[in-house]
């Protein structure tokens, strides 16, 4: 029920994404074409790229919201890191794209015969920021809510895009200054904003598919619920890995060696349950029981 609800709430902030994205660059596109801004049409790229990003987040998350089966014991989580670094790829490529057009214009030193942009990319890259910011928070509430990689990527996404229509907003103002080389720079700025997006999620998704350890932090507030458990004498060892948006627990305890086989397993089973209790991100929690 629980993650019927999750995968809800994912495709419901995909389809607004959707939606404002198709919107936005087409916007976009016009008001750089029409405005004579280079800046703009790479901005009006990015936008159209996070149509498709969100398209690969849905079925990341469609996928990675299938119950476990005979062939994946484990869940199909990991698929969204999969949607992820694919999402990284697609953002590294669109950002070299709109850089080189940019690099070009600037090396070529030709910057008198450059087109000075109109108002109209200005405006449109005031609405971009705004509501580029807007769906970045939106979508990050979002996956903060139901603990998703994918949708938390598409977010950083949104924010890249705000990033870029700032840049896009300097470069227009500073060709309308007087300095026309300044759209070429914006574009140039543009592609290393979405360029570093593309390796803070490619990076955060490799860090989940080779289950890596929770943070220090968080292993230590659960040493702290271990250890207030009154059957625990001593935490002899425990290990976390992220496995995609969850959460691996392997805990030893050592409890007195006198113990019943029975008392000791509610022991264990306490610790389980208080773990899982504590942290809804932790998926599964193994604990075993050494003699003290």
């Amino acid at each position: 029920m629980q993650k019927s609800n999750e995968t809800t709430i994912a495709m419901k902030v995909s389809a607004v994404s959707i939606i404002i994205n198709l919107l936005l660059s087409v916007f976009k596109l016009a008001a750089g074409l029409l405005a004579h801004s280079g800046a703009m049409v790479s901005d009006a790229v990015h936008s159209a790229s996070d149509v498709f990003s969100t398209i690969i987040v849905i079925i990341g998350v469609q996928i990675a919201g299938r119950h476990s089966d005979k062939d994946h014991p484990y869940g199909h989580e990991r698929l969204e890191c999969v949607a992820s670094i694919v999402l990284a790829i697609i953002l590294f490529a669109t950002g070299l794209g709109i850089g080189s057009e940019g690099v070009s214009n600037i090396l070529s030193g030709h910057y008198d015969a450059l087109e000075i942009p109109g108002k109209l990319a200005l405006a449109a890259a005031v609405i971009s920021i705004i509501t580029k910011e807007w769906m970045y928070w939106y979508t990050r509430n979002a996956a903060k809510k139901i603990n998703s990689g994918a949708l938390m990527a598409d977010a950083w996404h949104h924010r890249s895009d705000a990033l870029s229509s700032v840049g896009a907003f300097i470069g227009i103002l500073g060709s309308r200054l007087g300095f026309p080389v300044m759209d070429s720079i914006a574009s140039v700025v543009i592609c290393l904003f979405i360029i570093k997006a593309a390796f803070d999620i490619f990076k955060d998704a490799m860090d989940k598919m080779v289950d890596k350890a929770c943070d220090p932090e968080v292993v230590d507030e659960m040493r702290a619920v271990i250890e207030a458990n009154p059957g625990v004498i001593r935490l002899d060892d425990i290990r976390t890995r992220i496995f995609a948006s969850k959460i691996y627990v392997d805990i030893e305890i050592a409890a007195d060696g006198n113990l019943l086989l029975k008392d000791a397993h509610c022991i264990a089973e306490e610790v389980h349950d208080k773990i899982e209790e504590s942290f809804p991100q932790v998926k599964h929690c193994m604990v075993h029981v050494n003699p003290a």
